[in-house]
């Protein structure tokens, strides 16, 4: 009895009270600042559009322009060398970030996304605000724990998970799928822990933003009261199709994706990355002079899509400048998301697709806006290889409750396409890529060591599965102490106690910081970390 008291004190002190603290915190800033950041970026699109009209009025414009674009590359490329976390999507470093494989300073990131970003907005590159939300979220979940508890570091990677669930759903309007962020895409497990924090932010960002978003007139949906028609079982080839047509696109995208990465970083690799960046922008510019559907987010380009009446290669060619353009601004580090562009090029394929069916082969144009719905479904299931986020977003900012079926045959036809291929998520890409240049010329040390866990431990009452221990940290065997009594739980596992001693090997380019970073969850040990090193 004494025993069970004990774990539910333990219970509140070590998890819930720390979840509701930091999740309340790191929600509420976290809203506030994406509704603003979001606000600035209406304008600055607005000020882009303004702009491109202005160039098109008066070409003598240009040569100014041109002018200013070539010393922001050099502005650009110079902070990138300063703070490289600042470079390529925000959903990738913030998954990097959340997985512990890289390190940042919170205040300076939060500012440099937000600025870097909307100078990206103004120049028209096709990438969006999602993903620096997501960044943005990432920020002040370790700004919460910084400023407010320094003492307790173990939390950070908890808070800053809670941080990007928020700025997720804040940027989307998708509550249950910046959860489902967490679980299936930043850190690909189940764990108590990371529901609860995740869940805690999401809360409270969301009652922030529903409160705050008419006073800052900021609309927080990206599709606004979308509709489909009900699909019966005669159907149920379509979904089918779409997901092979969707997945087979992602398959080949992510090859391109590939491709354009190696002659940035291999056949141009003598030139400079001010040139690189200054190329992104001219091609951006020049593109949008040609249309307004090759710049920007693509969010209008998607709204637009369901309007239908776009000739094939018009939408071919849109196609493939934007998916040019933004695999060359990801490639060279230009601040921004990729979430709302990609989806923009799943409802390019299935508004092809759409054409097709319903000018050659007879489909009622009534499924037309089905297709585009399910493209964009297939797109999040296929390239962001997340089906399950992929399906609950569909419910939630789809309106698709009535198609479910359908909308978890299309899921998983296209997934299971990317995996007979053995295609990457995109952000596992880019993250590896990100990881490749960061780490380039280093060389990683191998430890191989004992840990005891001390008292008031982070680690304690906690089981190994529920930890976020340090990158590529694996945890071999817990010794218990003889004397003390352990009970196996309903799930198989063991919580880890005061005195135990952990056996522990991981591989680090940094020896120092990723000690301290696990002695933030077991405790300063009495000596210093002794192993063995490969």
């Amino acid at each position: 009895m004494e025993n069970t008291r004990k774990s539910r004190k333990q219970f509140l002190l070590n998890l819930m009270v720390p979840s509701i603290v930091f999740g309340s915190i790191t929600g509420v800033f976290t809203a506030v600042i994406v509704l603003l950041y979001k606000k600035a970026a209406i304008h600055v699109v607005e000020w882009s559009e303004y702009l491109y009209r202005l160039f098109k009025e008066q070409p003598l414009w240009l040569v100014l322009a041109a002018a200013v674009l070539f010393g922001v590359s050099f502005l650009f490329a110079f902070i990138y060398k300063r703070v490289p976390n600042l470079k390529g999507g925000g959903i990738p470093t913030s998954i990097a970030i959340l997985r512990g494989i890289i390190t940042f300073k919170w205040l300076r990131n939060l500012v440099g996304v937000i600025a870097l970003s909307l100078s990206s907005f103004l120049v028209g590159v096709p990438l969006g605000n999602e993903g620096p939300s997501v960044q943005i979220g990432t920020a002040v979940g370790r700004g919460a724990v910084r400023v407010f508890a320094k003492k307790h570091r173990a939390w950070d990677r908890y808070s800053m998970t809670g941080g990007a669930c928020a700025g997720f759903s804040v940027a989307t309007g998708a509550p249950i799928s910046g959860i489902m962020f967490a679980v299936e895409e930043a850190h690909q497990r189940i764990s108590p822990m990371i529901i609860i924090v995740s869940t805690i932010s999401v809360i409270f960002a969301n009652f922030t933003s529903t409160v705050l978003a008419p006073l800052f007139g900021v609309d927080t949906a990206i599709f606004e009261n979308h509709q489909t028609m009900a699909l019966s079982l005669k159907d149920v080839w379509l979904p089918v199709c779409i997901g092979i047509v969707i997945g087979l696109f992602a398959v080949v995208f992510l090859k391109y994706y590939r491709a354009v990465s190696a002659f940035f970083n291999q056949t141009l690799k003598k030139v400079g990355l001010p040139y690189k960046i200054f190329a992104v922008f001219a091609l951006t510019v020049a593109a949008g002079l040609l249309a307004d559907g090759f710049v920007s987010s693509g969010h209008h380009l998607l709204l637009s899509l369901f309007d239908g009446g776009f000739p094939i290669v018009t939408l071919l060619l849109i196609l493939l400048v934007r998916a040019t353009l933004m695999l060359g601004a990801n490639t060279n580090g230009v601040t921004g998301g990729m979430f709302i562009p990609m989806l923009a090029l799943g409802a390019l394929v299935a508004a092809v697709f759409g054409e097709i069916l319903t000018t050659y082969c007879g489909l009622d144009a009534a499924y037309f806006s089905v297709i585009l719905t399910f493209g964009i479904i297939a797109c999040i299931a296929a390239m962001m290889k997340t089906p399950i986020t992929a399906v609950v977003f569909a419910v939630e900012v789809l309106n698709c409750h009535m198609n479910i079926l359908y909308v978890i045959t299309v899921c998983a036809v296209s997934y299971m396409i990317t995996e007979m291929f053995g295609a990457k998520s995109i952000n596992d890409t880019a993250v590896e890529d990100k990881m490749e240049q960061l780490e380039e010329e280093k060389t990683p040390v191998l430890i191989d060591t004992f840990v005891v866990v001390k008292k008031d431990a982070f680690a304690i009452g906690k089981q190994v599965r529920d930890i976020f221990w340090p990158a590529n940290l694996f945890v071999l065997s817990i010794t218990h102490d003889a004397n003390r009594k352990t009970v196996v739980d309903e799930h198989g596992g063991k919580s880890i106690l005061e005195g135990d001693t952990l056996h522990v090997r991981y591989s680090t380019y940094d020896e120092a910081e990723t000690k301290e970073e696990l002695e933030a969850i077991v405790g300063v040990q009495d000596a210093p970390t002794a192993g063995e090193k490969e």
